[in-house]
């Protein structure tokens, strides 16, 4: 008798693995966000750019780097001080090649010296944005060392030393001095056990040497990217507390006392390499003046925050194009799962969500390219907070999008997941947001009320505008202002949020944002009702 043999391991229904895809061909949002507010140039290279970004290979590396994540050796066999942070190849393929197009610097390109001014914005947000989804933790560096260059513009000497290395698309991720090298990156080191956001309270100490060079002791409780050529770094100088370059290594070649005490175990951000500190006599040159240490960092906190919103934007932006790639290969009942009504529902308000998102973050980097002060001061804050403390839920919901096949490693949401709570905790908190947006307008209380007027004209017509505008305003005038600040700043980047979809996208889009976002409080993802433009919304997410 002959047995017949069962197919019990057949896979069928399942979606093919995402990739191969041009990141930005396939994202209509984004596309319409640079027609609307930037030029010609800002267009320049991205087709090419979103298919190299969206690449299997590419996508696989992110996976990698973050699967085998780095490795301290503080010392070498002999028992010398090494202080060296292994990574894997894939860590520094990424790094090559977000260095190649520019992520690190293009803000720097020509520019003077004596005078540095960020140019760009806009174009180097929409490349951020692609990478963020594919790999966000090499980001880390790449953000700072574009940043860096803003706070050291308080030491024109120093930056013409450093300028061409940093403007250089060379990735050398070899361990010598900064000098010899043909490309450098830029770290920092802020935070200390005591106090992270009370940066005042530091106490690590830098004692003049003589110039502007001074010895470092103390320690740093957060350093970030250990491996760079350089570091900004806070610590109380004789006149107060005061900005330093510490480079790795000294003028004679010899390495700088930076004693690495162990790598961060993080919750994401696995790629990326956070240390702890010592330093013993480190050397370090002042940068600005003793005691302006933190006006001095705060000319690169409003670039690194915008940074913070366009990657968090990134990557739920990825998680939505997962979700419904899975959607529109998955079937369930017969029919596809993308074409069941409440899975409909919910992929529809996800992509409201990334589609105001992608606008918002793209007319704030707009508005620092059209020099616009009072938008780029109240915004910044704002947008921050709101972009990013909306990640990990979006990504939660996207996720649940694929059920079980979402929630294993083999899925790349699980490490978007993990990604997701960090913008929102570095370079300021929620509540460190609220507060700064709170301070901007007690100082220029003019220009709050004038920001919100001009929002909700750009926005007029859509549901629930003049009410949300008379919302912020009352808010932040409010006696108990400071319990309200939270409230007042959502609400702000959501009118700004409507009136950047009322300049970019279909009226329709704009209009379903609006009437669930601002016209009433917003429901759980699929409980909104976006009516007949769900349709569009799906098409223009990933086509």
């Amino acid at each position: 008798m002959t047995h017949e043999v069962l197919k019990t391991h057949e896979v069928l229904n399942q979606s093919p693995p995402f990739g191969d895809a041009n990141l930005f061909a396939a994202d209509a949002p984004l596309r319409g966000a640079l027609a609307a507010f930037g030029g010609p140039a800002d267009l320049d290279g991205l087709d090419g750019f979103g298919a190299r970004w969206g690449s299997a290979e590419r996508i696989d590396l992110g996976r990698l780097a973050n699967a085998h994540s780095p490795v301290l050796r503080t010392h070498d066999a002999r028992g010398y001080r090494a202080d060296r942070v292994e990574f894997h190849p894939a860590y520094h393929a990424l790094m090559a090649a977000s260095v190649a197009d520019g992520l690190h610097a293009s803000f720097w390109d020509g520019a003077d010296p004596g005078k540095p001014q960020a140019r760009g914005h806009l174009a180097r947000a929409a490349r951020q944005f692609m990478v963020a989804g594919v790999e966000s933790g090499h980001l880390c560096p790449m953000t700072m060392t574009s940043a860096a260059v803003a706070a050291l513009s308080a030491a024109p000497d120093h930056l013409a030393a450093w300028l061409p290395r940093i403007a250089s698309r060379t990735y050398d991720p070899s361990f010598r001095p900064w000098f010899e090298k043909a490309g450098v990156t830029l770290g920092m080191g802020m935070t200390e056990k005591q106090g992270g956001t009370d940066v005042r309270a530091n106490t690590t100490r830098a004692e003049p040497t003589g110039g502007d060079t001074y010895a470092l002791t103390g320690h740093k409780w957060f350093f970030s990217a250990p491996m760079s050529d350089g570091f900004l770094v806070l610590a109380q100088a004789p006149g107060g507390l005061t900005c330093l370059l510490v480079p790795r290594h000294r003028p004679d070649g010899s390495m700088n006392a930076l004693h690495l005490q162990r790598l961060k175990d993080k919750l994401g951000n696995r790629s990326n390499a956070s240390a702890e500190v010592e330093f013993e006599g480190a050397l370090g040159w002042r940068i600005g003046e003793e005691g302006r240490g933190v006006p001095t960092i705060l000319a690169m906190v409003q670039l690194t925050r915008l940074d913070c919103a366009v990657a968090s934007a990134g990557l739920a932006r990825m998680a939505l194009v997962l979700a419904l790639h899975h959607a529109r290969h998955r079937r369930v009942f017969e029919t596809p799962l993308v074409d069941q009504p409440a899975m409909r529902r919910v992929l529809a308000d996800l992509a409201l969500e990334s589609e105001a998102q992608t606008a918002l973050v793209c007319r704030l980097a707009a508005a620092f390219d059209r020099g616009e002060a009072a938008r780029t001061r109240l915004l910044t804050p704002a947008v921050k907070y709101a972009v990013c403390k909306a990640a990990p839920g979006f990504v939660y919901e996207a996720m649940e999008c694929l059920g079980g096949n979402g929630y294993v490693e083999e899925s790349p949401l699980p490490r978007l997941y993990r990604e997701a709570p960090v913008n929102a905790i570095w370079e300021g908190s929620g509540t460190v947001m609220a507060l700064d947006v709170l301070r901007a307008a007690a100082r220029a209380p003019e220009e709050v009320v004038g920001l919100v007027a001009d929002l909700a004209e750009e926005a007029e017509g859509l549901p629930g505008v003049r009410a949300a505008a008379a919302d912020i305003v009352a808010a932040l005038q409010a006696p108990d202002a400071e319990a309200r600040t939270r409230f007042a700043t959502g609400r702000l980047a959501t009118l700004a949020a409507a009136a950047s979809l009322a300049a970019c996208a279909p009226p329709a889009v704009a209009e379903a944002y609006a009437a669930t976002r601002l016209a009433r409080e917003r429901a759980m993802y699929g409980a909104n009702g976006v009516g007949a433009v769900a349709e569009m919304l799906l098409e223009r997410a990933l086509p």
